[in-house]
């Protein structure tokens, strides 16, 4: 009965503002942002269509509004063929990651989870350079990528976890330490996969580095059921981690089962994860700067952290993006190398400001 009034307490002593969820004025920032961040991958590059010109091109296709498009037939193959699928792309894949950050965050209530830090990534970048490099399936592998990801993701963060168990609970230095001991594992095996490849390379360093090139909206359509999936469950279960967040035995005390929600925001999490790295590559940090973002502006509560790392992380990655294919033209930055550059720094602000985390 303590645990209970105890969590109680310490849930109505949080601001109100993190406690009842997204507000309007939240909402309506974040479907701007993913808006504008949209409209600028699609205007700008290369060959500069103009942002005004391409809203007007979007809305030209949506019926009884009568606008017409000023777009020549080769503008309109660059807007619709090559920078729309790698804009749907970015928005999905960076959805993915800042959720999956956050998820697990929430899950392992530690500020510095990341599925970079915790293996997931390295996991489930040995997974899909297996079925690159071998050619799993025919046509690189692409379709095979997700599930075996996924398969690698979930053996990584599995192993990281279960190490860090073994040696001192859920610290956050020492759940740390083994996602990086276990990542620095399966980065040698992938390295080593990759020179018994030789072939593939080149094609798997350039994948490695993390890119947003799409086949079109074959790799679009791939990814989507994947984003789907964990975006769903990851947002049924923000209510939960609210709870999980003051302690396990509070939480039991309530009626909530703490392993089996713990065990599906992970699956969750790692779905999301596994599916981004399959087709983007490893792109690191955008699973700690989004969501610790969101916590500084709009609130802790998983009701908002969740929800806002979706629309966020998604118009995040497409800046980041556009920065690489910009910054450098006519040549490209690997997308991995812009968000290391934002967020190594920012990891660095997180952890000098971590006071106290874990359980």
């Amino acid at each position: 009965m303590a645990g209970v009034t105890g969590l109680r307490a310490r849930l109505s002593a949080r601001p109100e503002r993190a406690l009842r969820g997204v507000t309007l004025r939240w909402a309506v920032a974040a479907g701007l942002f993913v808006v504008v961040s949209a409209l600028l991958g699609l205007a700008l590059g290369p060959v500069d269509l103009g942002v005004g010109a391409v809203a007007r091109e979007v809305v030209s296709h949506v019926p009884l509004l009568g606008v017409e498009s000023s777009f020549s037939d080769t503008e309109d193959a660059i807007l619709w063929e090559l920078r729309a699928p790698r804009v749907a792309l970015g928005l999905l894949v960076g959805a993915m990651l800042a959720s999956a950050g956050a998820g697990y965050q929430g899950v392992f209530r530690n500020p510095l989870a990341d599925p970079y830090l915790l293996g997931a990534a390295a996991g489930a970048g040995l997974g899909a350079t297996i079925v690159i490099a071998y050619d799993v399936g025919g046509d690189g592998g692409l379709e095979l990528r997700p599930a075996a990801a996924f398969v690698g993701a979930m053996a990584g963060v599995g192993i990281a976890y279960l190490l860090g168990r073994s040696v001192g609970g859920r610290q956050t230095a020492t759940l740390i330490l083994a996602g990086v001991t276990v990542a620095s594992f399966l980065t040698a095996v992938q390295t080593f996969v990759q020179q018994r490849s030789a072939e593939t390379v080149q094609e798997v360093y350039s994948w490695i580095l993390g890119q947003l090139e799409t086949s079109g909206w074959t790799d679009v359509l791939i990814v989507l059921p994947y984003a789907i999936v964990s975006a769903v469950a990851l947002l049924l279960h923000r209510r939960l981690l609210d709870v999980l967040a003051v302690g396990d035995d509070e939480a039991a005390s309530l009626g909530i089962p703490v392993a089996r929600v713990r065990l599906l925001v992970v699956a969750a999490a790692t779905l999301g994860t596994a599916a981004a790295v399959a087709f983007s590559g490893l792109i690191a940090f955008v699973g700690i700067i989004v969501p610790h973002a969101v916590r500084l502006l709009a609130g802790t509560s998983y009701r908002v952290v969740l929800p806002l790392s979706l629309a966020f992380g998604g118009g995040f990655l497409v800046l980041v993006d556009l920065v690489s294919r910009t910054v450098v033209a006519p040549a490209q930055l690997p997308i991995g190398v812009v968000t290391a550059f934002l967020g190594a720094p920012f990891f660095a602000l997180v952890l000098r400001t971590t006071r106290t985390v874990g359980p």
